[in-house]
């Protein structure tokens, strides 16, 4: 039975365990997203979404209540003046969790932890777009630089030549 043991432990004492929390949570606000193991995201989420619902009240008690939990002022203030503008409508669920595979180290599972309403990123260029801008290749009567798996076929008959 399970009865009494709710909470995230992560295997760590006390004191450990809230520094954690609290240095994740300056992470996520400062960045908006953050890659962590899927443990620590889950235990945090929840923490996340009562910090924005106290930024949403937008008063000195729940400034100073903020505070207590993200110890960064530059943070609070992101907190309270651009996230919270973008959770206007919105009544929790503040934030996502995406997987991400796993850490090669110990193949703990990696997720992405972001706000929802994340301002979007100008988009990477895809595959298509790499061949547009790809270079022609040289002609054979042109006078340049041998091609690398030119110069890699040279170098194994060489080799098969001299062994």
């Amino acid at each position: 039975m399970r009865h009494g043991k709710a909470g995230f432990k992560l295997g760590r004492v006390t004191a450990h365990r809230w520094a954690l929390f609290r240095n994740l949570l300056v992470a996520l606000f400062r960045h908006e997203r953050i890659m962590t193991t899927e443990a620590k995201a889950k235990a945090i989420r929840g923490l996340a979404d009562q910090m924005v619902t106290l930024a949403k009240r937008d008063n000195l008690h729940a400034r100073r209540q903020v505070l207590a939990m993200v110890p960064d002022a530059e943070v609070v203030r992101k907190l309270f003046d651009t996230i919270v503008a973008r959770f206007g409508e919105r009544h929790g669920g503040y934030t996502r969790i995406l997987r991400a595979g796993t850490r090669p180290g110990d193949r703990a599972p990696m997720v992405v932890l972001e706000l929802v309403d994340r301002p979007e990123a100008p988009k990477e260029k895809t595959k298509s777009d790499a061949k547009a801008e790809k270079k022609p290749k040289a002609e054979k009567g042109d006078k340049g630089e041998a091609s690398a798996p030119a110069q890699k076929g040279r170098r194994k008959k060489a080799a098969a030549a001299a062994g």
